[in-house]
């Protein structure tokens, strides 16, 4: 299973086993569309009981990984049915930290500015001080173009914090939290498909104008102060984002 860090807050199991089995899955562990392990089998091989193999196989049908079919059991889609993409799934902030650990990216800490007014309008915010800045690609194994291109902002009260980040390390707001001794308290999350710019054609290897789709996510700590906002630019065909929504 998925390890857990020190002192984090223990995920569900069936969380843990859809990150095992979707890493499998993205990961070409089974042939396209090669058939999946039965129900059975993954109990054995995890140790867990059948209802947490059928919510964890649940979860990878609703992201669109596998598909379960009356009397073929479970097989995984094709990657053409998935688009060829990175998928984000996005229920709870350890699938957050999922998608971080499954590629890479290396910030560069840029100096102090105000925050574009685009941003601020989406938002709805009018910050009255500059914030600091860091630039990033995040990318896959395998890969030589970026999956996205990341900027992020963070609150200038928090001045003392960045100083301590590592850019080569963890997730930014997960070095906030840890270094600056708060805690994300919730999470926003804006998509929207807009036209590359010039400057994220040519970072991300598409043409000026091309559609793109932008997640802008702010990061608020339990005291609903905005800590971090982050930008991040994904070329459609590179990513595909699913979530699962619970019924009533």
């Amino acid at each position: 299973m998925s390890g857990q860090k020190t002192g984090a807050k223990k995920q569900p199991r069936y969380i843990e086993l859809a990150d095992d089995l979707r890493e499998e899955v993205l990961n070409g562990a089974y042939s396209d569309p090669g058939e999946f392990p039965t129900e059975s089998v993954l109990c054995k091989k995890y140790g867990v009981s059948r209802f947490t193999v059928r919510e964890a196989l649940r979860k990878l049908t609703m992201e669109g990984l596998i598909a379960r079919k009356r009397g073929s059991g479970t097989v995984v889609q094709p990657a053409i049915a998935r688009g060829g993409a990175l998928h984000q799934p996005l229920s709870n902030i350890s699938e957050i930290l999922q998608y971080a650990r499954d590629t890479t990216i290396s910030f560069v800490p840029m100096p102090a500015q105000d925050i574009p007014a685009k941003i601020t309008e989406q938002l709805g915010i009018s910050p009255k001080r500059k914030w600091f800045v860091f630039h990033g690609e995040r990318m896959k194994a395998g890969r030589r173009r970026p999956i996205a291109v990341t900027i992020a902002w963070i609150n200038p009260d928090l001045a003392d914090v960045v100083a301590q980040i590592d850019p080569e390390a963890a997730t930014l707001f997960s070095q906030l939290e840890e270094k600056g001794n708060l805690s994300v308290g919730r999470i926003t999350q804006d998509i929207q498909a807009i036209s590359a710019s010039k400057s994220f054609a040519r970072r991300l290897g598409i043409e000026k104008g091309d559609p793109i789709l932008r997640i802008l996510r702010c990061y608020f700590d339990r005291d609903d102060r905005m800590f971090e906002i982050s930008a991040s630019y994904h070329p459609g065909e590179r990513f595909a984002y699913s979530m699962h929504i619970e019924a009533d």
